[in-house]
C-alpha cells in the first residue's frame, strides 16, 4: 500500500570519477538506473522520482515511463540534490518523509526501504538508515567499509552514536556495515542541508556525522545483507553477472 506522505528520490549523476556515466551502464539489456527505479517501486511505499543533473539520464527515465527531475550540477552531495528535487517535485509540501535511495544499487531487497521507514514511527527520530552485520573478516578493518556504531533500542534497531571508517567498537561483538540509504523527516532534511560541514564530517569524510554533531537523532535498522553498489568496472561486472542469470 502506497503512503501519501512518503516520496522516494534516486540521485543519479553522470560524473562519477571511477565509472563515468554509470547510471546508463547497460545491465541485462537495460540502463542501471531503470533497474533501481523498478526495485524502488516494488517497495510500494510512495512515488519514485530520479533526481539528476543530466538530460540524457532524464530522457532515458522518462522514455521508460518513470519520472525524472532536473537539478543543479553543482551540488556537493546527494543529500543536497535530494533536497532540491524535493522542493521541485512537491512544492505543496505533502511529503513528510523522503527516502534518498542510491541510484547505483541495482541489486537490493525492496523490503529494505520499508525497513528504513520503521524507525521514523518514533517521533524522536530525525533520520533513519540501514546497516548489516559484517560477516567478512576483512571488512572489519577496511576503511572503505563504513561502520555504524550504536546502542540497541529495540529488535534489529540501533540508535546511532557514531559512524566511522575505523574498526569500531573495540572488543568482542558484532560490527555493522553502514548502508547509505536514508529516510529523512522533511524538516530534518531541510535542517541538515542548511548546516555547514562539521569537523568530524570533514575528518572521516562522512556527511551523516554532520547530523550527529548537530544533535540530530539517527536510528539504524539492521537488515540481512549489504546490497552491491556499483562504483568501479569490477562492481559493474559482478552486477551484470548476477542480473544476467535472472
Amino acid at each position: 500500500m502506497m503512503a501519501d506522505d512518503v516520496l522516494i528520490l534516486l540521485p543519479a549523476r553522470m560524473g562519477s570519477s571511477r565509472l563515468p556515466g554509470k547510471p546508463l551502464a547497460d545491465i541485462a539489456g537495460r540502463p542501471m538506473i531503470l533497474h533501481v527505479v523498478d526495485l524502488a517501486r516494488k517497495a510500494e511505499v510512495g512515488p519514485v522520482v530520479v533526481a539528476t543533473d543530466s538530460r540524457e539520464i532524464a530522457a532515458v527515465v522518462e522514455a521508460a515511463g518513470a519520472r525524472a527531475v532536473m537539478t543543479s550540477p553543482d551540488h556537493p552531495s546527494g543529500s543536497d540534490r535530494v533536497h532540491e528535487a524535493l522542493g521541485l517535485v512537491d512544492p505543496q509540501r505533502r511529503a513528510r518523509i523522503v527516502v534518498a535511495c542510491p541510484g547505483d544499487h541495482p541489486v537490493f531487497d525492496p523490503g529494505d526501504i520499508r525497513s528504513a521507514l520503521e524507525p521514523l514511527r518514533d517521533q524522536a527520530v530525525d533520520i533513519s538508515t540501514l546497516a548489516a552485520e559484517i560477516v567478512d573478516a576483512h571488512e572489519r578493518s577496511d576503511a572503505n567499509v563504513v561502520k555504524a556504531v550504536g546502542t540497541a533500542v529495540g529488535p534489529a534497531r540501533l540508535r546511532a552514536l557514531y559512524f566511522t571508517r575505523a574498526t569500531a567498537p573495540w572488543g568482542e561483538g558484532p560490527l555493522y556495515h553502514h548502508i547509505g540509504l536514508y529516510a529523512y523527516r522533511r524538516a530534518a532534511l531541510e535542517r541538515f542541508v542548511g548546516l555547514p560541514p562539521s569537523p568530524l564530517e570533514r575528518r572521516e569524510r562522512l556527511e551523516q556525522l554532520r547530523a550527529l554533531e548537530a544533535g540530530m537523532r539517527i536510528d539504524v535498522a539492521i537488515v540481512e545483507s549489504v546490497p552491491l553498489g556499483v562504483n568501479t568496472p569490477d562492481d559493474l561486472a559482478r552486477v551484470r553477472a548476477i542480473l544476467d542469470r535472472h
